[in-house]
């Protein structure tokens, strides 16, 4: 750009006489650029720069409705959130309680049959012990009446008489038993 500078005025002196700038304006064709910009940009503001102004407030009112209903649907979505989880920890509390409940009921159920067994273990108990009790006495009556008829066979043979139709010889075995009841009770051996 210096050079080129520096060339201009060489140029001019050769030819001696002063050409026109080519970079210079008319000042008339300056003036009619001047007013024809001012009324296209007028024209412009006039008609084009409402519709552009409606479309960027539509727009900008539509993200802003697009934001707000965002903010909306994102502060639903937190409270549906919250709600679930406070339906979850119901839930799960809710769980929890049934579950005490049910190892409550098994605690309650066990115990009871429990009970119930040890009830019927001791009614069974009882009823055996009743049962050999009596067949003890059936089996003692027997053997007493056992050992009776063979002591008077026995003292038969030693007499040399039948004494098994007598009353008395069977009063005086049974008497003999009873006695050695006694004393077996007195001296603290079973039966």
């Amino acid at each position: 750009m210096n050079s080129l500078n520096a060339l201009l005025p060489l140029l001019a002196a050769e030819g001696g006489e002063s050409e026109p700038n080519v970079l210079a304006i008319p000042l008339s064709e300056l003036i009619i650029g001047l007013v024809a910009f001012f009324v296209v940009f007028g024209l412009l503001a006039k008609l084009a720069l409402p519709g552009i102004r409606k479309a960027l407030d539509e727009r900008t009112a539509a993200i802003e409705g697009g934001i707000s209903r965002a903010e909306n649907a994102q502060a639903e979505a937190d409270a549906l959130k919250a709600q679930y989880q406070q339906a979850l920890a119901d839930a799960r509390h809710e769980a929890a309680a049934i579950r005490a409940q049910a190892q409550a009921d098994k605690t309650a159920i066990l115990e009871e049959a429990r009970r119930e067994a040890a009830e019927a273990a001791a009614g069974i108990r009882a009823r055996a012990e009743a049962t050999i009790e009596a067949e003890r006495a059936t089996t003692v009556a027997a053997l007493q009446r056992h050992v009776g008829d063979l002591a008077v066979q026995l003292a038969g043979k030693v007499v040399g008489e039948q004494l098994s139709d007598d009353e008395r010889a069977r009063a005086t075995v049974d008497r003999f038993l009873a006695d050695l009841e006694e004393q077996a009770a007195a001296t603290g051996v079973a039966r």
